[in-house]
């Protein structure tokens, strides 16, 4: 039931170009190695992706609960399950695109002091190297009614599934308490991945589409690499480019972000791109936003 939900929300196929924000040395590393970092989700925007969906399913059980639920037991496990397993379980990674590639807010989060591009990419070049590498693609939720309905749905699979099961008595002395995690194992990854594209409805603007890795349960022997973050080393994975014969980064477009240097600054970076084989199909494009030094 879990997965016929999880298979409906990684459906939907991109058609306009993706755009990936990053910095100067984000664009030198990713025309050196032809790859993303995908970073583990649960160190993304401050903690607070998985956060959202704990929130979500918080509400929908309390709400339950109240209503007179037969098995608030049943509901109460899980939510601590949840809640412990955000950041104790399954490893997921992923890397963000967004419909639009030149937004304000997103050129304040990735151009200080003027060092922000915007890679556009075809999206059928996306889906490709994601298939080859056993990611989805998957467009952010951002609609509370959608997001409240889906973990609704979540929630009635976790009843569903505990209707034929049989649980295991806890070893808590006599407390008698019955456990259901088995059952909620059952459903991690396809939580996670709903969880992955999910996000809080004041983001709606940056129309986000993810890229979404294969679900990590070993991570010592996964290829799991670490990067400094802003208070915390943040584990990632690579999305590669796929390319034939060793060819150049395939772009279908890019833009500058804002700069006060925009003459000499498009002039080196299209230097840049020529001197690494990259000729974006629809060319370079300065955002012309104004630049603003804060």
């Amino acid at each position: 039931m879990i997965h016929d939900i999880t298979s409906r929300l990684y459906s939907d196929i991109p058609q306009e170009p993706l755009y990936h924000y990053t910095s100067f040395t984000g664009l030198l590393g990713i025309v050196a190695s032809r790859a993303l970092w995908a970073s583990d989700i649960r160190y993304m925007n401050d903690s607070a992706e998985l956060k959202h969906t704990a929130d979500l399913l918080r509400m929908e059980i309390n709400q339950r609960i109240a209503s007179g639920h037969t098995k608030p037991d049943l509901l109460n496990q899980f939510l601590d399950w949840v809640t412990h397993r955000i950041t104790n379980g399954h490893m997921l990674f992923a890397s963000s695109f967004r419909s639009n590639g030149n937004m304000l807010s997103q050129w304040r989060g990735y151009s200080r002091l003027g060092k922000g591009v915007s890679l556009g990419f075809d999206p059928d070049y996306i889906l490709r190297c994601a298939r080859q590498q056993s990611f989805q693609i998957g467009k952010c939720i951002y609609c509370s009614k959608s997001q409240q309905k889906l973990i609704s749905q979540v929630i009635d699979a976790v009843e569903v599934l505990a209707e034929g099961h049989h649980p295991a008595l806890n070893n808590q002395g006599e407390t008698g308490e019955h456990s259901y995690h088995s059952i909620f194992h059952m459903l991690e990854s396809d939580l996670l991945r709903i969880a992955a594209i999910l996000k809080h409805p004041s983001f709606a603007e940056e129309e986000e589409w993810r890229i979404v890795s294969p679900v990590i349960t070993d991570y010592v022997k996964a290829p799991v690499l670490f990067r400094e973050g802003t208070s915390m080393l943040v584990p990632y994975i690579e999305f590669h480019f796929s390319s034939k014969n060793n060819a150049p980064l395939s772009l279908n477009h890019l833009f500058l972000g804002p700069t006060p240097n925009i003459t000499i600054s498009m002039n080196s970076l299209t230097m840049f791109l020529a001197k690494n084989g990259i000729r974006p199909d629809r060319g370079i494009s300065y955002c012309r936003i104004p630049y603003r030094a804060r």
